[in-house]
């Protein structure tokens, strides 16, 4: 069995933008003053807030199709291979799992109409009865075993792998059941049966498809959207599918164009050449927002932007150095330039969205104690000095592959050289950034690079986990034998608040110890225009078939409700 880690989730890739522009926004960050909390200017400075919503106004009727803009065009729609926004954003509509995001973040039944857990070392998936693929054929507990058998297989070399290290077998145990044996205790498996670790397609069709299964024909699953003509390059159409056990499709068809261009993008957004979409260029925010043809909506998003560390071999092998780093950091000032004013500072890797399943106490616990988000230039001074590192060079990465990675590195070494370290930017290809991620040899020579990470499942180890000792994620090789052990403790805990409070313990660690640096939280952006509403504002389009939502709009152009609790 693979133990190979799923490739990271990284930042939408985006094409570079005019030098001029650039400079601009440099300007713009470097003359920002420090504050701390939540933003409440947006970048074009017209001071209109922001606020999280719980929803969009659900539609009216039924429509005909409607037009969403993407970033990128998915190399495959295998969903072994589903790691990252565009797969998913797409899949989520055409492949189900066994379990199943809802809108507000919380997991629900999915082809499985329940989940058990009989012992420590088991789990029992009882199918739902009648489900049809879109290849006609109906769905087995054989189909079950076969789905996730591929994501075990190491000739797949699934980007799902990790997350079955601990299963032990996949069995049919009755027509419509399948049991899992563990090899030990997993908090985190029977979660990630809600992504696409747990989609189930149909044996027969994924057979027959061989090769070429999630480049060309049907995916043989058994969501609401069947996939329809795929011109490379260019769109892709999703059809509703009749024979849908769940509730039918507002919408006809659904056609996915590729916009790799942030402003082709938003100009398609602008003329409704494109009716929404999500993961919206920041530096659009405000002509979205002011634009009158539609709503620019945020919702929680389960993302945060960090600087990742990639070599302790040096000046960073020292934690006062990083601590430094982390203490000079303009926060503040980033969040209004590189995330339009749509963030939060934050001194933490997790977002408070990811505890939500603890008690109020343990909510409270997670984030008490954490280091301020103010600077204290000051401080980080007196640190630099006390380490011997005075002088000593450290090398960023930037890219042009958005404005909150190109900003954030420049906001680093605004940050060191107001401390005594001498920060050198790295610039890289967009392709050879996202390398960053996935290739220690493409990381040579880099000390930082800008790093956002979303959350798979709403519980904090999804993210707290990568600095254990060896993780595919740990870049800088960091180990601490009682932050292992922690892990693994928390892996096999079931009781939520039980293994809530030993997270809490990880994030107060990785907040002293700074494997990565955390920046901001960053939340879901979502535009649609005034012909369509229904879509989640949240992070659940991943794995939620939220186009099977959207349909005609009958508020056109109505406020965001604030979500109870939110920040404005």
């Amino acid at each position: 069995m693979s133990t190979a880690p799923p490739p990271p989730r990284v930042p939408g890739r985006r094409k570079a933008r005019t030098a001029l522009a650039a400079l601009a926004s440099l300007a713009v960050l470097t003359g920002l003053a420090a504050c701390a909390g939540p933003p409440r200017a947006g970048a074009d400075g017209t001071g209109a807030s922001f606020a999280l919503s719980a929803g969009t106004p659900k539609p009216t009727g039924e429509i005909d199709s409607f037009t969403w803009a993407i970033y990128a065009e998915p190399p495959t729609l295998d969903h072994t291979m589903a790691f990252d926004y565009p797969q998913n954003t797409i899949l989520s509509n055409v492949c189900e799992s066994l379990m199943r995001w809802t809108p507000g973040l919380t997991l629900e039944p999915g082809l499985a109409r329940k989940a058990t857990n009989p012992d420590p070392n088991t789990w029992v998936y009882d199918l739902r009865d009648g489900v049809r693929f879109h290849d006609g054929r109906t769905m087995t507990a054989d189909d079950v075993v076969f789905s996730l058998g591929r994501q075990m297989d190491p000739a797949n070399a699934a980007a799902w792998a990790q997350n079955f290290q601990n299963v032990a077998s996949v069995r049919k145990t009755g027509p419509l059941q399948v049991t899992v044996k563990l090899k030990k205790p997993d908090s985190q498996f029977p979660q990630y049966m809600a992504t696409a670790a747990g989609v189930v397609a149909s044996k027969a069709g994924v057979t027959a498809a061989g090769a070429d299964y999630g480049t060309s024909g049907g995916l043989a699953c058994t969501g609401p959207f069947t996939l329809g003509a795929w011109q490379k390059g260019q769109s892709l159409e999703l059809k509703r599918f009749d024979g849908y056990w769940g509730t039918r499709a507002k919408a006809g068809k659904v056609v996915f164009r590729f916009l790799t261009d942030p402003s082709a993008r938003t100009n398609a957004l602008l003329s409704g050449e494109a009716d929404g979409g999500y993961l919206i260029p920041t530096e659009s925010y405000g002509r979205l927002k002011d634009s009158g043809v539609g709503t620019l909506w945020f919702g929680e998003g389960l993302s945060t932007v960090n600087l990742g560390i990639t070599d302790m071999s040096g000046a960073l092998g020292d934690v006062r150095v990083r601590q430094a780093l982390s203490l000079a950091l303009d926060r503040s000032g980033f969040v209004k330039a590189g995330l339009g004013g749509a963030g939060t500072a934050t001194s933490s890797v997790t977002t408070r969205a990811a505890w939500a399943a603890g008690s109020p106490d343990v909510r409270k616990a997670a984030f008490t104690g954490l280091p301020p988000t103010e600077r204290d230039v000051e401080k980080a001074r007196a640190l630099v000095k006390e380490a011997g590192a005075e002088g000593k060079t450290l090398t960023v990465a930037t890219s042009s592959i958005g404005q909150d990675v190109s900003l954030l590195a420049t906001a680093v070494q605004a940050a060191g050289s107001e401390i005594g370290l001498r920060i050198q930017l790295k610039s890289v290809a967009p392709n050879a950034f996202t390398a960053l991620f996935t290739d220690p040899e493409a990381r040579e020579g880099i000390d930082m690079f800008p790093l956002t990470y979303y959350d798979s499942i709403t519980d904090p180890l999804d993210l707290l986990t990568n600095f254990r000792t060896g993780a595919y994620l740990n870049f800088a090789g960091y180990s601490d034998k009682r932050y292992d052990a922690m892990v693994e403790e928390a892996t096999t805990t079931y009781d939520e608040d039980r293994r809530l409070r030993i997270e809490s313990e990880l994030q107060r660690h990785a907040a002293e110890q700074l494997p990565w640096i955390p920046v901001a939280e960053w939340p879901t952006a979502l535009f649609l225009n005034k012909r369509i509403t229904g879509a989640p504002t949240t992070i659940a389009y991943m794995y939620y078939p939220w186009a099977a939502d959207v349909g005609a709009s009958g508020t056109a152009g109505a406020a965001p409700a604030t979500q109870p609790g939110a920040k404005p």
